[in-house]
């Protein structure tokens, strides 16, 4: 982010409460902002941030950002709140409406709420605590610079007076707001509140079961829906028997949806959910099942291979003679590497309630991205997206799911239709069968080894989704400075597509949570081939980064070194049946230990993980958890998850075909972070891609198979615990 045009642009907005109290709104003009880990540039917004003081010194801060269970709810109020220089008991927390003029962009995205807000939101807090100073010297009649402030409570250092927010924030809202590139920030050491574990805000009404997810939501004469679409991706309802679910028990309509890009199916509305589901269970539907019926998982595995015989329909990146360099090679290694399709099976399933009156929309849903869920349902209902409100809720769980807005749509359109509020709740079996996929994906790779194993040359033909020399859908493609590319001279990247109708999706960390598989376990292929320690060549080939890869080799190499410091690789050797893996991925890298016992049982006894997240790490205690989490998170995609499709529609329904990771299977995890200059770094998605690889190579370490496709269950090998 141009942080010269941010300060440029902004200023504060400075307002009196009625009863005496201040409101601060930060607001920065219209600027291009990327939040990159989606790869996508996003509109130029304004984005605004606000602070409630009221006479009792009570400080509200509203989180503009959706929580989705990765902490920004806590994280984004403790920055104003340091520099606002309050007591974080004196604090409360609300979470924002969507209001685009107020607050830009709203999102939950790649990990890019720190990144986006570090700077801005602590310049908010420091606006308003030189405020409140200068209110107190003019009650005063003394010097600005005479005064200071701390916890809530303004000092005049000659005097020893004193005067408390509450009493000052009237006078300051009729202050002129300082220009936020002016304003003096803490220095580090002297944050009270960033730094220090601060539990979520939510965590006592979490605990409690009070109401706080879109799941939980409640308006008078509410009606429930539940929503039978094609089981084929792409079908259209042809027929069905309406009038005999209409019949049913406590059923008051049900109506044929045909939303052109987001459904096809029958809506069954109820006074109970559980009455509009056992109602379902009498429809009778003929689809229109479309060409898509066609497709599956064991053709698209089929076609892959055909394409990998061929030369790539286009390169992606080459550097280098790759042919020169592998016909040179003292040794090569050739291995074809596939991964499946994924759901993000998030606990709270798909839910959204819409009121449709005198032409106006107001939503409550669990979303990811509810400026573009307000176009998209604006679209479908043929009205003004300023006609709608958005109350964003907590979400029980997202991954990546909620940035597609279907069920928004789905709600509102069944409002309108009927007249009144309805909730629809998708069940379990229908968000397996209708998710936005983590794509699947194939490699066919071989590398060039030097007579002393070092890598001379590396060629990935990758196949994929599209037409043509186009990638089709969410992040089924690949970009040029995927990893190894500036690592190894001789390098070449190509790709070829074959034509599909799943719908594919951003899942935890994009990309990365599946190309780290293969990248890493073919990088210790090559390690094993070359008689090679796998730490000692990733050092190696970090080294060799040329360009702009350089800088970040060297954040690479810093927790590549940590984390073989805090495993203890090469210090101890290991009993038959046990071994260690590791294996690094952007600015994680991490080491599994793994014992693998008889039948094929696997028992991962412990993960190590090295990050480097910059130089300030906000809240200790989110960081642990988005870690912990993360590598939890991809331990069970690697074990079981599998999403296969047949006859174009998903096979798994639940998670007993689809399991997640169970808790006696879940190893302790350590996590270390590498202070460094770098700018504070995202942490929801960082630490999932290494940990794949790093498993999968330990089994191989500990005598197992080298795992190429997953999950490792398709291999006989099983989790123990």
């Amino acid at each position: 982010m141009d942080r010269e045009l941010v300060d440029r642009r902004s200023f504060l907005r400075v307002t009196a409460l009625a009863g005496g109290g201040l409101l601060l709104g930060f607001h920065r003009a219209a600027m291009p902002i990327v939040a990159d880990t989606a790869g996508a540039r996003l509109a130029p917004v304004p984005l605004s941030a606000f602070v409630r003081i009221t006479p009792d010194g009570i400080v509200t801060i509203v989180a503009k950002n959706p929580e989705i269970g990765q902490g920004v709810k806590t994280t984004l109020p403790m920055l104003i709140a340091e520099e606002l220089d309050v007591s974080w008991k004196d604090v409360r927390v609300e979470q924002a409406d969507s209001e685009p003029a107020r607050f830009g962009l709203q999102i939950a995205v790649g990990s890019s709420a720190t990144p986006m807000h570090w700077d801005e939101l602590r310049r908010v807090g420091a606006a308003g605590r030189q405020m409140l100073i200068a209110a107190a010297a003019q009650t005063w009649g003394v010097a600005e610079s005479e005064c200071s402030a701390s916890l809530g409570i303004v000092r005049h250092r000659p005097t020893r007076r004193t005067v408390g927010y509450g009493a000052l924030a009237a006078k300051a809202a009729t202050l002129p707001a300082p220009e936020l590139k002016t304003v003096a920030l803490k220095d580090p050491k002297q944050y009270r509140i960033i730094g220090t574990p601060v539990p979520g805000v939510d965590n006592a009404a979490i605990v409690r079961g009070k109401p706080l997810y879109g799941i939980d939501v409640k308006l008078p004469g509410m009606l429930h829906a539940v929503l039978e679409q094609c089981p084929v991706f792409g079908g259209k309802l042809a027929s069905a028997n309406l009038d005999v679910v209409k019949a049913q028990p406590g059923v008051q309509h049900v109506l044929a949806m045909n939303l052109d890009g987001v459904t096809s199916g029958v809506a069954i509305v109820a006074d109970s959910w559980w009455h509009a589901q056992e109602a379902r269970r009498k429809l009778e539907v003929q689809w229109d099942e479309g060409p898509i019926a066609a497709q599956s998982s064991e053709g698209f595995a089929r076609r892959a291979a055909e394409l990998s015989r061929g030369v790539p329909a286009w390169m992606v990146h080459t550097d280098g003679d790759v042919d020169q360099a592998l016909a040179s090679a003292a040794k090569s290694v050739e291995a074809a590497y596939a991964y499946p399709f994924l759901s993000h099976a998030p606990l709270e399933p798909q839910n959204c309630t819409a009121l449709f009156h005198d032409g106006r929309l107001e939503i409550w849903a669990p979303t990811q991205s509810p400026d573009s869920g307000r176009e998209w349902t604006a679209g479908v209902l043929g009205i003004a997206p300023g006609a709608i409100t958005i109350h964003i809720t907590r979400a029980g769980g997202a991954f990546g799911r909620r940035l597609a807005n279907d069920f928004m749509a789905e709600a509102a359109w069944i409002s309108k239709a009927v007249g009144a509020p309805v909730k629809l709740v998708w069940s379990r079996e229908d968000d397996m069968r209708h998710d936005f996929y983590r794509a699947a994906g194939f490699h066919f790779l071989k590398g060039g080894l030097g007579a002393s194993g070092n890598i001379i040359a590396w060629r990935n033909h990758f196949v994929s989704f599209g037409e043509g020399t186009k990638f089709i859908g969410w992040f089924t493609d690949i970009t040029p400075d995927e990893f190894p590319a500036g690592l190894i001279r001789n390098f070449a990247l190509g790709a070829s597509v074959m034509p599909s109708g799943v719908p594919t999706g951003a899942m935890r960390s994009p990309r990365s949570n599946a190309l780290a598989f293969v990248m890493q376990s073919f990088l210790d292929e090559l390690a094993v081939a070359g008689g090679k320690d796998p730490f000692q060549l990733r050092l190696e080939l970090l080294d060799a980064a040329r360009g702009d890869r350089t800088a970040e080799a060297r954040r690479m190499r810093g927790v590549l070194e940590l984390v073989a410091e805090k495993s203890g690789w090469g210090r101890a050797s290991r009993a038959a049946g046990r071994g260690l893996g590791i294996a690094f991925y952007g600015n994680f890298a991490e080491v599994a230990d793994v014992t693998l016992g008889e039948g094929g049982r696997v028992r991962v006894n412990k993960i190590w993980v090295a990050g480097d997240v910059g130089g300030q790490i906000v809240n200790p205690s989110v960081a642990l958890n988005q870690v912990q989490g993360a590598v939890l998170d991809g331990l069970a995609q690697m074990l079981a998850q599998e999403i296969t499709i047949v006859d174009g529609r998903v096979l798994q329904s639940n998670f007993n075909d689809y399991p997640l990771l169970r808790m006696r299977q879940a190893p302790p995890v350590e996590v270390h972070f590498r202070r460094t200059d770098n700018p504070p770094t995202g942490l929801g998605e960082l630490a999932l891609p290494p940990v794949i690889p790093a498993v999968c190579n330990a089994i191989v370490a500990a005598g197992g198979p080298r795992i190429r496709s997953l999950p490792i269950s398709k291999h006989g090998l099983r989790w123990a615990g």
